[in-house]
């Protein structure tokens, strides 16, 4: 306890929960307390919140005070973080509210149960190499794979295992199948999720992704921002008067959010728009995984601007945003509506889509355009 720069009092609490709730009631209405961002440090702080004037979450990484000290225990750490947050010197880390705690579990969970199935897929795989089978001309993990499986010339023991596999992967599909409804149904009911599936590439799964890592776009002030958080700005080293140097990407931040910006470019590499032709171009400069990751950050910040202006991205194309919606409404549980035009089905009407296609196509003959004049007539020279 820290009052006028001076430790008035200190003590041990145990972290159990009612124990704490206990201490929580003890102080005083004034007061700030500080802790450090951990895995429990959600519930420490959704404890304390409504008996203290703040709870302040620090960030251990930058608290260097901490990091560098020579004498290093919880009793120091508590003072140096009182008194750093004294002096107005203590990095904080952004308290997320409600709604985004519970969509960055379901993240979480969702990323959890997606690695437990590419594990189990590699086992299987695995396997069929040790004994040389060549790889199956298909969906290996669909129906006629599966029978692909139980027929080939295995031993009993590794064909008992590639049965466990199978049936463990129906398990895990069908637990990955109920959180993709859930995050498909808040996506519908979230204007920020639909206004990002407007653009080229973004799922209902990117979109939530994204949202659950950002929460309040109005902590980034600057799109640059956004783009240091999600950790796909470059290294740069400077020292003295030598020119900087720049590296590879510093990948901070959130890496589910990060990976699944470089999966939609990726998809965003196949529909026509400025979004392809900016692919390409650094493609062919740098190559494919280098393009990916540049236009992860060029996706970054049409979401910053997205997300900030409350707007529609500029070259969405209406019947295949309205296509992709009726998708995710039927992945949320909607049924299905035969015989019945609804709003995706201006996309299945040749017409209407030659002619969205057409004008995202022009617009990426106009970046090609203007791509074209920075390089016939450098920006510099344009300025002199």
């Amino acid at each position: 306890f820290l009052d006028n720069g001076s430790i008035v009092h200190e003590r041990r609490v145990e972290l159990i929960r009612d124990r704490f709730l206990k201490f929580a009631q003890s102080l005083r209405g004034d007061d700030e307390v500080v802790i450090e961002a951990t895995g429990n440090g959600t519930a420490v702080e959704r404890l304390l919140r409504p008996y203290v004037k703040r709870v302040v979450v620090a960030n251990s990484r930058l608290v260097k005070a901490i990091a560098w000290a020579r004498v290093k225990s919880d009793k120091v750490d508590a003072a140096t973080l009182a008194k750093l947050h004294a002096g107005g010197l203590l990095p904080e880390v952004w308290v997320a509210d409600d709604n985004t705690i519970v969509r960055r579990r379901q993240i979480a969970e969702r990323m959890g149960v997606l690695a437990q199935l590419v594990r189990t897929k590699g086992r299987i795989q695995a396997i069929l190499h040790a004994n040389l089978i060549p790889k199956y001309d298909g969906h290996l993990f669909g129906p006629e794979g599966r029978k692909w499986l139980a027929q080939l010339p295995l031993a009993t023991e590794e064909r008992a295992m590639i049965g466990r596999y199978v049936n463990e992967l129906e398990r895990v599909s069908a637990q990955l199948a109920e959180l993709d409804k859930e995050l498909a149904q808040q996506s519908l009911d979230d204007p920020r999720a639909l206004r990002l599936m407007t653009i080229p590439g973004v799922s209902s799964v990117v979109a939530s992704t994204i949202l659950a890592s950002i929460g309040d776009i109005s902590r980034f002030p600057t799109p640059e921002k956004l783009s240091s958080y999600f950790g796909l700005t470059p290294r740069i080293r400077q020292s003295g008067d030598h020119p900087a140097r720049h590296g590879r990407i510093t990948k901070q931040g959130n890496s589910d959010a990060r990976r699944m910006l470089v999966e939609a470019a990726w998809c965003a590499k196949l529909a026509p728009g400025p979004l392809r032709a900016f692919f390409t171009r650094v493609q062919n400069k740098r190559g494919a995984p280098a393009a990916a990751v540049a236009t992860a950050r060029k996706l970054t910040v049409m979401i910053w601007h997205i997300l900030s202006s409350e707007q529609d991205y500029a070259y969405a194309r209406p019947s295949f945003t309205a296509m992709k919606l009726r998708k995710v409404e039927l992945k949320a549980g909607a049924p299905r509506a035969y015989g019945k035009a609804g709003p995706g089905h201006d996309y299945w009407i040749k017409e209407i889509r030659d002619r969205e296609a057409q004008y995202v196509e022009r617009a990426e003959r106009a970046y090609e355009r203007m791509v074209a004049a920075w390089k016939e007539k450098p920006l510099h020279a344009a300025r002199e």
